[in-house]
């Protein structure tokens, strides 16, 4: 199949909707690898399998109160990542935490934010936070693999997947590898029956991701609704025998990393998504119609309110140095004098709030009594706890900043799920769907 069968839309857009192609469908011989399920899901011989458009030269028609939304979202966004210098690595890490976090709950990845401070250490008893601290790797290694005006690239995309799926004891084995295979979203465990979605054939995908990537490395597409189309289509390649939907909402930060939105922060987009989950596969339901339409306005608000929510927890971070020395004098009776080992790991708290002594130690250097010490004391006051039980390699947490971490996602999703912002989206993705798609 060739790009020509998949041409650009033409039609122009209507109230809210933002025409594309359709997705096509081609019925393909189906066999069980292994055998397995009900006797429907052993006879099945063919599947219906989607056809995405190719959307490297695809011009988006977007209506005046999409392009405002869209750029209301961005100027938020370029906001936060520029008026927050002198804390940005401090809030880049939270940032990243929460957004990889969230990710993983889309998936139904669960796990507390104290689970994942322990498998961030080795502490491998909490499979989901182990996927979670996967999760954030690959996040984080896609987002730095386009810093310094990089490209978006099959290679870095596949280092991510292999980074997230590495440790998987049921996928370890296609851990950075295009699928060789079909998959399909629902329905039977066993055979693409009842499937809520098909992808591609696995013999398409490496071209289908040559042309994504050809659309993501452009210059003259809006940046949120390029990083929205990447994601949407991404999604309905599912190039992955599994891991898709976090690295598909890696990509989202990345284009907006590469494009120059944003230059250290991670926006916390997943946090929205996970609070209107089902609106957002509806979402990219949508788009396989024919409309990105109600991604592009979900994703604009989701980035909006994540944004401004995140600029709180920017002004709460740059506030936790002298609330935590305040919290030290009341407890000892005097302020941390400077050069000692209790200022210098309240200095570094903010940035590395998970940690064991002996890493703090070799950070802040001095003797290891002086460390342990003041380790303790700050345990005392309140500014530390405890994750582990261990008296060697004890895992210690700044607690205000893992509870902040909670509160970021928390807020997001109130905020998401009252919003009739999405209630809307939703309505008319279902009118649509009533009425035929038109």
């Amino acid at each position: 199949m060739s790009a020509d069968d998949h041409r650009p839309p033409v039609a122009s857009a209507g109230q809210g909707e933002v025409p594309i192609t359709p997705h096509g469908e081609r019925v393909v011989p189906w066999r069980q690898a292994q055998r397995g399920g009900s006797r429907e899901d052993r006879m099945l011989r063919e599947v219906a399998v989607s056809l995405p458009p190719m959307i490297a030269d695809y011009v988006p028609d977007l209506p005046p109160t999409v392009v405002t939304r869209a750029d209301e979202a961005l100027a938020a966004v370029t906001r936060l990542d520029s008026l927050h210098g002198e804390h940005l690595e401090a809030l880049s890490m939270l940032l990243l935490r929460a957004e990889s976090v969230a990710s993983s709950k889309i998936e139904q990845v669960e796990a507390s934010v104290e689970d994942f401070a322990r498998a961030a250490h080795g502490m491998r008893s909490n499979a989901s936070a182990t996927s979670m601290v996967a999760s954030a790797a690959a996040l984080d290694s896609l987002i730095a693999s386009v810093d310094g005006n990089g490209l978006i690239t099959l290679d870095n995309i596949l280092a991510a997947h292999r980074t997230l799926m590495a440790d998987d004891p049921h996928e370890a084995r296609y851990a950075g590898r295009l699928r060789d295979m079909q998959n399909w979203i629902g329905g039977s465990d066993h055979a693409p029956r009842h499937a809520l979605y098909v992808p591609p054939p696995a013999d398409m995908v490496e071209e289908y991701m040559v042309d994504v990537l050809r659309f993501a490395r452009r210059d003259d597409v809006p940046a949120l609704v390029q990083a929205a189309v990447v994601h949407a289509q991404f999604e309905s390649i599912h190039p992955f025998t599994d891991g898709n939907g976090r690295i598909g909402r890696a990509l989202v930060n990345s284009v907006l990393r590469r494009r120059g939105v944003t230059s250290r922060v991670v926006v916390p987009i997943a946090s929205a998504l996970v609070a209107r989950r089902e609106t957002y596969f509806a979402m990219l339901g949508a788009y396989r119609r024919g409309d990105v339409g109600p991604i592009l306005r979900g994703f604009a608000r989701a980035a909006d309110v994540s944004a401004r929510e995140s600029e709180a927890s920017a002004q709460y971070v740059s506030e936790l140095p002298e609330r935590w020395t305040a919290m030290f004098a009341e407890n000892t009776g005097r302020r941390p004098r400077a050069g000692s080992a209790a200022r210098k790991i309240l200095d570094c708290l903010p940035s590395v709030p998970f940690f064991t002594t002996e890493e703090m130690e070799e950070r802040v250097g001095g003797s290891s009594s002086s460390v342990y010490s003041a380790v303790e004391k700050l345990a005392e006051a309140g500014v530390l706890r405890p994750l582990t039980n261990r008296r060697r390699a004890q895992v210690w947490c700044a607690g205000s900043i893992i509870d902040e971490l909670d509160d970021l996602g928390q807020r997001i999703a109130v905020q998401t799920v009252d919003d009739p912002v999405w209630s809307d989206i939703q309505e008319r993705m279902t009118a649509g769907r009533a009425d035929g798609g038109r």
